[in-house]
């Protein structure tokens, strides 16, 4: 047996549906098939110098010299196809799915095999009815050489494929499409608008009882009106989502008639007096599950539990959202990047506690001021960063930055007014300049617009600790946490809490809720500075002194003086006397 190694071109296609076109008119099905591979499948892989390596009995492998080639022949065989199907009804319909790769194969006997056919087949998979799936290698190679448009959809794990691999959907160019009608889909598609796009769609009604309806489509309401108080998200009407009440959609479908990236479903099952509900929120490009959940709750007052359901579901999928388009910017082209892309860029490196990465977001968060100016809230996400490299020691206050930062924070609170995010980020920049009363009514506003926000209540409670008002502080960490109880910064809301206990007098629960912090990370000087204070209160001295050394090699130099001046500038004199004289007995050096 002869055996070759050579990179190729690999088209995969199958087609879709197969069993269920089978199942209704197997006869018709394969003289369809037979008619479509004489009239264009066999022609134009002659035509653009293609071999047909394999057939099964619903889809072909073909190799080519040339990705272009290969390429090429897909899009004009999807065309002929999507004209042939016109006029059709859906269920008539013969639809191929196609995967284009470029790799490395074995040939033997006229066989091929490998990594660059498997990759072909897994992209198949991945593809619409209609539509093409090409890799990274593909979109590289023909970039500029085709009338085509490529949707990056992320790093793919693929079955059997040792690593991810970054996946394109090809689409025309706006001037090589109908008006109406894609070549590769059906159905007509709508721009995706230059925000986050979502639809909630009709739940299930599982409960086998038709008087449930009207609690199912009430809670779909309930989150809707919730979703749409997110004034970074674009929302689809209730009367556009509900269009698909009593249908089973495929979601990527869904995306293209609606024009949205995301799109959230679920299910109601009703057992005597008690509901559950389940939600999932899945990215329309992909398929993928971002998240998914179930509440379970008793039917005594059914529109108090409309009312938590909705804001359970917002407040968990909020920050997922958040951190798939912060991965989405993530993998835009540099060139390509506009202000808010610039400004999820500057989140994700605010998210990572480490004094270069909150300059690297800094960086770019006047990048994106630099593009758009009134861009609150990257104006305000600079203060609130600026904050926390002073809370963290790796910068030293300095009153002018500070004045600096505030002014810009004052900006951002005009120019986002009705974005609770850049209000509950610039309330905390005010009330770290000092004005803690301005800046719980700033955070209140970001509330009201928004109530089910995990990181505006997080806000909240460390203004009231500011003011020296331990319970409702508390009562805010507590709602933080039970909106986002798997928060990737949920470091912040123990450490709130544990500084609402020590300036309580709570002081062991303040070392627990410290512990529980820096568990989660260890450098968060708030949480340290707690523990060594409560623990100096308690006389725990070996906890102290274990704590003490390492904040002291954190930030050298720290002394109960410096913290006094930098923390009597924000924080209720009661409560910095607490810390001061926690610290001093731990061991911290008063000069």
């Amino acid at each position: 047996m002869s055996q070759t190694r050579r990179l190729a071109a690999i088209l995969a296609a199958d087609v879709a549906g197969y069993s269920r076109l089978m199942g209704a008119d197997e006869e018709g099905t394969l003289g369809q098939l037979k008619a479509i591979r004489a009239e264009i499948i066999d022609p134009k892989i002659v035509e653009h110098h293609g071999r047909v390596v394999k057939t099964t009995g619903d889809g072909l492998l073909v190799e080519f010299a040339s990705v272009v080639d290969g390429l090429r022949c897909a899009t004009e065989w999807q065309h002929e196809m999507a004209d042939r199907n016109a006029g059709l009804p859906h269920t008539s319909r013969i639809e191929f799915r196609m995967g284009i790769n470029v790799g490395d194969i074995v040939v033997e006997d006229g066989d091929i095999f490998g990594d660059g056919v498997n990759v072909a087949a897994r992209l198949e998979g991945l593809a619409d009815p209609g539509g093409i799936c090409v890799s990274a290698r593909v979109q590289e190679d023909v970039a500029g050489k085709l009338d085509l448009t490529f949707d990056d959809i992320g790093e793919q794990s693929l079955k059997n494929i040792a690593r991810p691999v970054r996946v394109y959907r090809v689409r025309p160019t706006t001037s090589a499409r109908t008006a109406a009608v894609s070549p590769f889909e059906s159905a007509p598609i709508l721009a995706l608008p230059d925000k986050p796009s979502i639809a909630v769609l009709p739940f299930q009604n599982l409960s086998g009882d038709p008087d449930q309806e009207y609690f199912v489509d009430g809670m779909v309401e309930e989150i809707t009106t919730a979703i749409s108080r997110l004034p970074w998200l674009f929302v689809i009407a209730r009367n556009s989502s509900f269009a698909y009440k009593g249908k089973s959609p495929d979601v990527r479908q869904v995306g293209r008639e609606l024009g949205v990236r995301y799109v959230l479903e679920g299910s109601v099952r009703k057992a005597g007096n008690r509901v559950r509900i389940t939600g999932q929120l899945i990215d329309t490009m992909t398929g993928a599950h971002i998240w998914a959940d179930r509440f379970d709750g008793a039917l005594d007052d059914i529109f108090e539990l409309q009312d938590q359901v909705a804001s359970s579901v917002v407040g968990a999928i909020e920050p997922k959202l958040r951190q798939s388009e912060i991965e989405r910017a993530g993998r835009k082209p540099t060139e390509s990047l506009d202000a808010y892309d610039l400004y999820l860029r500057a989140l994700a490196q605010f998210n990572k506690l480490a004094a270069e990465s909150h300059s690297e977001a800094v960086r770019l968060a006047g990048q994106s001021l630099g593009i758009d100016p009134s861009c609150a809230p990257a104006a305000a996400l600079i203060g609130y960063i600026y904050v926390m490299q002073v809370s963290q020691g790796w910068v030293r206050l300095d009153p002018a930055r500070l004045a600096e930062v505030r002014d810009l924070a004052k900006r951002a609170i005009q120019d986002g007014k009705v974005d609770p995010d850049t209000l509950w980020m610039a309330a905390l920049v005010i009330g770290f300049a000092g004005d803690a009363q301005t800046a719980l009514s700033v955070v209140d506003r970001a509330l009201s617009l928004n109530p089910n926000s995990a990181h505006a209540w997080m806000q909240r409670g460390y203004i009231q600790c500011f003011l020296n008002k331990p319970k409702p502080a508390v009562e805010a960490f507590q709602r933080a946490m039970r909106l986002s109880p798997l928060d990737r910064l949920d470091y912040y809301f123990f450490g709130g809490l544990a500084m609402a206990a020590l300036v309580d007098g709570r002081y062991e629960e303040a070392v627990d809720w410290a512990d529980r912090s820096l568990r989660e990370e260890g450098t968060f000087l708030v949480a340290l500075r707690i523990k060594i204070a409560a623990c100096g209160l308690l006389g725990k001295s070996a906890d102290g002194h274990q704590a003490l050394a390492r904040i002291l090699e954190l930030q050298p130099g720290l002394t109960v003086a410096s913290f006094r001046a930098y923390f009597s500038a924000f924080f209720a004199p009661e409560g910095v006397a607490v810390y001061a004289e926690g610290l001093r007995k731990a061991g911290l050096p008063v000069e």
